[in-house]
């Protein structure tokens, strides 16, 4: 289509001024040769599959319903940009490591001491007035542990976070010291408390982010169709609300268009006589979009979600942020890796295999263009997906990584042979067990007789 429209625009008439119609052509060729890379720099971002890797031109760009202007461009459909994560973010998980017996309490959760953590900072608070000056609560010894965080207080404005794990109290190392004597030295201390914390991606369940999916009617601002229109709509992870003509358009076809709901206003809708109407006014444009529920329940339930969506905790689990950075390392730079090779990857829009070198650590497979390259293309979250060999097409021995629910994607990868194979497979199902889901861990942990202070 691209190609089509450059051709257009070069067969354009030539008008009297010769020099301003050429300089318009040139301007217009220049134009469609930006969005074409634009365009060729998203399918580039594809290759590792699944839609919130995506970077792609929306169709409601180009043909909006409401028969709208408005500018062809791309849009980022989520923030860990390369990375397939939504069953990730779709539930909270927590890091157990290499405790995957079940006669011992999740590594998250245990008394045993614990490594270094992965992301050290100092944080500052500045002490307040009343019982709990500093407005947090620590729990646990050997590490102590920030399991609350009092919102609009001197704490949440220092950046103090739920998980993180206390390392040094007003320069005192506490990793090994007593719940009770690191309270007490905080205590003692100046008025403002000097804490040096870790981030560790066992202790920080990540917050599940908002989504939803159904049918709701639309209703229609263009001056020659009106009235409403029946269509397939879905929340993702990142935000971004789509829709569809149908339900079975989803992950086949483009979104008719694509709006992000972040700053947005919501809410119910009377003006128009009708019931379970509410809006959408978001914070880019002047347009109000008008849905129509089925009934009351599912109205609040889109509304529930809509407004997660529109106040999101912009707050990175440090799994997140530990990915991100290894994506810049060379291959044979990430520590430790469960396992590494050539695999092929299955992209089904085109029906063919596009082969990466990857490294599995730690429940996310990275993919690399060769061995080589840097920085990584992409990757996957694995959390919750099972892992088992199928037959496919013409390949008998095809490794299958199935999510535990149909709304996420499935994916596809074979190695240089079936031992290969084999060996992945084995890999894949120890990394992915190092990852519990969080009421899983819970429900391990509650007989553990608690040491807790407020602050």
């Amino acid at each position: 289509d691209l190609k089509s429209e450059m051709n257009k625009t070069r067969k354009l008439p030539l008008k009297k001024d010769t020099r301003a119609s050429d300089s318009s052509q040139e301007d217009a060729i220049d134009q469609w040769a930006r969005r074409r890379k634009q365009f060729k720099d998203s399918k580039r971002c594809s290759s590792t599959g699944g839609s919130s890797i995506n970077s792609t031109i929306t169709e409601g760009s180009i043909n909006s319903e409401d028969a709208r202007s408005v500018d062809l461009g791309l849009y980022s459909e989520n923030e860990d940009r390369g990375f397939y994560t939504e069953n990730f973010h779709s539930a909270s998980w927590v890091f157990r490591g290499d405790d995957v017996s079940p006669e011992n309490s999740p590594r998250c959760l245990s008394k045993r001491p614990r490594p270094v953590a992965i992301r050290e900072r100092t944080v500052k608070i500045a002490k307040g007035t009343g019982n709990y000056p500093w407005g947090f609560r620590i729990q646990f010894s050997k590490p102590i542990l920030v399991t609350e965080v009092d919102t609009n207080s001197a704490a949440e404005e220092a950046g103090l976070q739920v998980g993180d794990i206390l390392i040094a109290v007003n320069g005192t190392d506490v990793t090994s010291m007593p719940h009770s004597e690191a309270a007490n030295l905080a205590r003692k201390g100046p008025d403002i408390l000097t804490m040096i914390v870790g981030s560790d991606i066992s202790r920080y369940p990540n917050t599940p982010k908002p989504t939803c999916r159904g049918y709701l009617h639309k209703r229609t601002q263009s001056a020659i169709l009106k009235g409403w229109r029946k269509r397939w709509f879905v929340l993702k992870h990142s935000g971004y609300l789509h829709y569809y003509k149908h339900k079975k358009d989803e992950g086949k076809c483009r979104p008719l268009e694509v709006t992000k709901l972040e700053g947005a206003e919501i809410g119910v809708d009377s003006s128009l006589g009708k019931p379970f109407v509410f809006k959408c006014i978001p914070q880019a444009g002047n347009r109000i979009f008008y849905f129509c529920a089925t009934s009351n329940q599912e109205m609040k339930r889109w509304l529930e979600a809509m407004d997660k969506a529109v106040h999101p905790v912009h707050q990175n689990h440090v799994w997140v942020d530990v990915t991100l950075h290894n994506t810049t390392l060379p291959p044979l730079a990430i520590k430790n890796p469960e396992c590494l090779g050539l695999l092929h990857q299955l992209d089904r829009s085109k029906d063919v295999w596009i082969q990466h070198y990857c490294i599995l650590k730690d429940g996310c497979l990275y993919f690399y263009a060769t061995l080589r390259s840097t920085p990584a293309q992409g990757g996957l979250y694995l959390q919750g997906y099972i892992v088992s060999e199928q037959s496919l097409g013409s390949k008998r021995s095809v490794i299958e990584l199935k999510p535990p629910s149909e709304e996420f994607k499935t994916f596809y990868l074979c190695a240089e042979n079936v031992d290969e194979n084999k060996r992945w497979i084995t890999a894949l199902k120890a990394s992915i067990n190092k990852w519990l889901p969080l009421h899983q861990a819970i429900q391990d942990f509650m007989n553990r007789p608690l040491e807790e202070t407020r602050m």
